[in-house]
């Protein structure tokens, strides 16, 4: 099972889901990572905001914020390979990288549809 590291830009909190108007796309990622990790996929999510230091300290994801600076945010680094930069994963890459299928994440996804799309009872 590969190690999938997802460098965010700056965001209001550490998934982003947060304030009146929630970005779908966040809540997706957000989902989808709540669902992998409690399959045991292991995915650190990095943001600019609250862990700069993550970014100084990885060499590639530093090496592209000074080429390309923050626009190339988000950047998903599998098994220390840099292999997504300005948009997260989809569901057919969360999959392929975590060896969960595409049908796993989407049932868990749709489970979880009227909620926040973190833990049970609760938002991120």
């Amino acid at each position: 099972m590969s190690k999938i590291e997802i460098f965010d830009p700056a965001m209001c909190c550490a998934t982003g889901i947060c304030g009146p108007g929630i970005d779908q796309e966040l809540l997706r990622v957000a989902t989808t990572v709540n669902t992998l990790t409690k399959k045991g996929v292991t995915i650190i999510r990095y943001g600019l905001s609250s862990e700069p230091q993550a970014f100084v300290d990885n060499k590639k994801v530093n090496e592209y914020l000074m080429k390309e600076e923050v626009e190339v945010l988000p950047i998903t680094i599998v098994d220390g390979e840099v292999v997504k930069t300005r948009s997260y994963p989809t569901a057919d890459e969360f999959a392929q990288w975590s060896g969960v299928s595409k049908d796993e994440i989407a049932a868990a996804a749709a489970e979880k549809e009227n909620g926040c799309g973190c833990d049970e009872g609760g938002c991120c």
